[in-house]
């Protein structure tokens, strides 16, 4: 029989029950609901990333593989999708429209694809199209991440735009929490910018250093599936999934390291513990942690004023506990934690629309459009 010190029992007692704990504030039921909903489109059963063209026409991808159009509710499937590589978490997964689209009908998608792989699994891809009535052309693979691998979780991803015209783009750890997260010279746990044809910055953080992977903006992260503008600084913000508990909120900038495995608010799905280590030097603390985890996906901020007290708050959308969450912030603080939707299922997308609308992805229903009173 094995048997453990006494100490390491009282300390894994310790870290757990701490860990199992919620983290403040307390997430509460709304004081009064003054909204509703509507589905726009159903028969879409996990809706991954959607963006607008128009208020009445947006594009939504399909993570089995079908990217649709959307134009007054009536869906379209759109044609000349590369090559799918489908394991677990991977699929067809985020969509954004080219800043100027308007002007050349560009779209940038990030899929899982074994492109140089065969038999050896997949990995994350960027490509870039021009959308083409109900099809896509000028297919172009913009990067690529490596190695491939047959492990199914941890694919990211979300796809945003900067002010200065810089294109983000996100890669989960791909399962391999051990060798690729805290390690520039390989994929896998990082945040990467390019320039909007694929190309690299010239003041990339890691531009010019041996070994690195040049397109990385800033590396430590687990599984990144939300990323979004503020819409008053202007920084970047995202959130991971943790593991069991730990979930994060992070402001992200330029080269720095957010810590994933080094340091981290939770523990293995197992109970035991990940790391002792919640800092080091170095390393960036979240702006928020999720503890249980929610289960995060999607991530926009209401700007417009439509809905009554939610000017300037972010709403996430929870995978575990089916609702979509509405978070008030002062000063870099989650003060408030709110559920919206209670129970509406699990909640993958969130957007604002054009006119100021949020508008949520749901596995098994379709997009949902948030109406007030």
């Amino acid at each position: 029989m094995k048997v453990f010190p006494l100490f390491s029992l009282l300390f894994f007692f310790a870290f757990y029950a701490g860990c199992a704990q919620d983290n403040p504030p307390f997430i509460e039921n709304p004081s009064e609901i003054n909204y509703t909903f509507e589905t726009i489109v159903d028969g879409i059963d996990i809706p991954w990333g959607l963006d607008f063209i128009t208020e009445n026409d947006f594009l939504v991808t399909e993570k089995s593989g079908i990217l649709y159009r959307v134009v007054n509710g009536e869906k379209t499937a759109i044609s000349g999708i590369p090559d799918l590589y489908v394991r677990g978490q991977g699929g067809l997964l985020d969509i954004a429209l080219h800043p100027e689209f308007k002007l050349n009908s560009i779209i940038y998608i990030t899929l899982s694809t074994n492109i140089g792989g065969d038999d050896k699994g997949g990995n994350t891809s960027l490509y870039s199209a021009m959308l083409n009535g109900d099809k896509l052309k000028n297919t172009k693979l913009l990067y690529k991440a490596i190695p491939n691998t047959k492990k199914g979780q941890h694919w990211g991803s979300r796809i945003i735009f900067d002010d200065e015209g810089y294109l983000y783009f996100s890669v989960g750890d791909r399962g391999n929490r051990d060798l690729n997260p805290q390690d520039i010279s390989r994929d896998g746990g990082k945040i990467y910018r390019l320039n909007l044809d694929g190309s690299i910055p010239k003041d990339n953080p890691f531009k010019g250093k041996e070994n690195a992977k040049e397109a990385i903006y800033s590396y430590g992260h687990r599984n990144p599936q939300g990323m979004v503008i503020h819409p008053k600084t202007g920084e970047i913000w995202e959130h991971e999934h943790g593991p069991q508990g730990g979930d994060e909120i992070n402001i992200i900038k330029k080269g720095l390291n957010f810590g994933w495995p080094k340091i981290t608010y939770g523990i293995n799905y197992s109970g035991t513990p990940i790391t002792d280590k919640k800092s080091l030097p170095n390393m960036e603390q979240p702006l928020y942690y999720w503890i249980p985890s929610i289960g995060p996906s999607g991530m926009a901020f209401s700007t417009s004023g439509i809905y009554k007290n939610w000017t300037d708050d972010l709403f996430v959308g929870s995978l575990k506990f089916e609702y979509l969450e509405r978070l008030v912030i002062e000063n870099n603080k989650v003060i408030k934690r709110e559920k919206i939707l209670d129970k509406i299922g699990r909640v993958r997308e969130v957007v604002e629309s054009p006119d100021g609308f949020l508008y949520i992805g749901v596995e098994g229903k379709g997009i949902l459009k948030i109406i007030p009173n």
